[in-house]
């Protein structure tokens, strides 16, 4: 599909020479691998993740330390000694790298590459979350430190339909790629099997190069991430002495290219864990301005329940009580007079929304800040901290994928952490160092 406005300013996708561990120096590559920075449940999952290999990559994307300075100090010294010794390698050309998930009937394959980066504005990269700063920040000084991109953003693209007989452009690089003896296979412990081949042949990056010229791209994952190559890239910018010189390293960033035709994504909701908010009192607040009803148990059946009222109209579940809650028909006036006007309609009706403005701010009087909020895209360990605290698991129903492009081509952004898009790809296959 073509985009209207960006036949000569769409994606362009570059090879880089990634960096990879060198299998013979670590215990298993599985092992060594990690989900993306912010799906790591800390901190029982950090802690067995470092534990499962001492290479493991979450010591270079989520350091321990007691600033945001010595943690990118951290991150670079661990990452300068897997240098030297031998753990981490370049490979030896530049490349594009196909990239394959698969598990039982779930297969997704795309593109990693270095992409040229382009603000908000420019209708080529879509974000559709607003971001939080301090998180900014923190992945800024991690860059910065270790001069690299630890980990891809997840980008999808609307690709071409399928042809009857063979793919075209893009995808028939990544189709014809995968019939190939991969750089690397290994299975991690979820069941995903993991391949990555190299893509060198002039005529087939040509290819492309031209199909993705005309594309844009929506961030399915990773939109803390793309606000800092941004401002990393201005940061370079303002030290060169031609602003304009194309060829910094900071004006690309690590990216997964997804063809949603070809592997549509799944869509799930990230949930919110409140610390400091116990169940009685959360429902209290909600007396005379929402409806709330027990729905049974277990899990499974009340996030049935959730799904049918969300159907209806804006719905939560709450737990960490020992019981599900389910919040449904919430009062029209406090919705008029909470939730801002200036926005479409459909984001005025999103179940976020209406979360951080009607619940979180007028009701609860939660402010949003790592103090009082996590949010969490595991369901079950959700419900899990929120016992273990006391606290309050607000469990949402995921959006649709169409009303989040629509939204993201209208330039609305949503709510932060509205979606999670996956599978996610694995952190620690590939890096890509800027020098």
């Amino acid at each position: 599909m073509t985009t209207p406005g960006t036949e000569e300013h769409g994606l362009r996708l570059i090879p880089f020479r990634g960096l990879r561990y060198v299998p013979e120096r670590v215990g298993s590559l599985a092992a060594v691998t990690s989900p993306p920075y912010d799906v790591v449940v800390r901190p029982d999952g950090l802690n067995h993740l470092e534990s499962a290999d001492p290479h493991n990559i979450v010591r270079l994307i989520l350091p321990q330390a007691d600033t945001a300075e010595a943690r990118g100090e951290q991150a670079a010294r661990t990452l300068g000694s897997w240098l030297a010794e031998g753990v981490l390698r370049a490979d030896p050309e530049p490349a594009l790298y196909v990239y394959e998930q698969r598990k039982g009937d779930l297969l997704q394959r795309g593109i990693i590459g270095a992409l040229a980066l382009s603000p908000a504005d420019a209708g080529v990269v879509l974000p559709h979350e607003d971001v939080m700063p301090h998180v900014v920040t923190d992945r800024a000084g991690l860059m910065r430190a270790t001069g690299a991109n630890l980990e891809p953003l997840l980008l999808t693209y609307v690709g071409d339909d399928p042809a009857p007989t063979a793919d075209t452009g893009t995808s028939a690089v990544v189709e014809a790629t995968a019939a190939r003896t991969p750089l690397l296979s290994t299975t991690t412990e979820d069941g995903v099997c993991h391949r990555l081949w190299a893509v060198t042949d002039p005529a087939e990056l040509a290819v492309v190069t031209a199909d993705l010229s005309h594309r844009q791209a929506l961030i399915a994952d990773g939109h803390h991430r793309w606000a800092t190559y941004l401002r990393l890239q201005q940061e370079q910018r303002d030290h060169q002495e031609d602003p304009q010189d194309p060829t910094s390293s900071w004006d690309f960033g690590l990216v997964l290219l997804v063809d949603t035709v070809r592997y549509p994504l799944q869509v799930r909701a990230i949930h919110r864990m409140l610390r400091r908010l116990p169940v009685a009192d959360a429902l209290a607040a909600l007396d005379g301005h929402f409806r709330v009803r027990t729905v049974d148990g277990p899990l499974p059946a009340a996030l049935e329940a959730l799904g049918a009222a969300a159907a209806e109209g804006n719905a939560f579940l709450l737990t960490g009580d020992g019981r599900f809650h389910l919040v449904t028909d919430p009062d029209p006036a406090l919705i008029d007079r909470t939730v801002r006007h200036d926005r479409p309609e459909a984001w005025r009706r999103l179940d976020a929304t209406v979360l951080h403005a009607t619940l979180l701010e007028e009701l609860w009087h939660v402010p949003d800040t790592p103090e009082q909020i996590t949010y969490i895209h595991d369901t079950e360990a959700t419900i899990a901290m929120a016992e273990r605290h006391g606290g309050t698991a607000v469990l949402l129903h995921p959006v649709r994928e169409e009303v989040v492009r629509e939204l993201a081509r209208q330039g609305v952004t949503m709510p932060r952490k509205s979606t999670s898009f996956g599978p996610k790809p694995a952190t620690g296959l590939v890096l890509r160092r800027m020098d």
